[in-house]
């Protein structure tokens, strides 16, 4: 499963490069027909920029939820859950050697 998720972030990752690098070529065209100032281009870069760190940090956190849904569902120990096993342990050691 995790090997699936590699691939889809890659293929994302693939596709914004690609498609940045389109838009890039694209508005220095408009910009060289004179259909776009630079600042305009500028802006318009940005804003697919922002859009792409937004939708980067929704993809993030979904795949964070679905990862830890996933490791509910089989039963998978968390680092909590071992660190609060091993403090129990710790516990009773402590009352047995009394």
């Amino acid at each position: 499963m995790g090997d699936l998720l590699r691939k889809g972030f890659l293929l994302g990752l693939g596709a914004a490069v690609s498609g940045k690098e389109k838009l890039e070529q694209k508005l220095k065209e408009l910009v060289d027909k004179n259909e776009l100032t630079q600042e305009q281009a500028r802006t318009v870069l940005n804003n697919f920029m922002e859009k792409g760190e937004t939708k980067k940090n929704e993809w993030s956190a979904k795949q964070y939820e679905q990862t830890q849904q996933m490791i509910k569902d089989l039963g998978i120990a968390t680092k909590d859950d071992i660190d609060a096993l091993r403090s129990r342990i710790k516990e009773l050691e402590e009352k047995v050697n009394k």
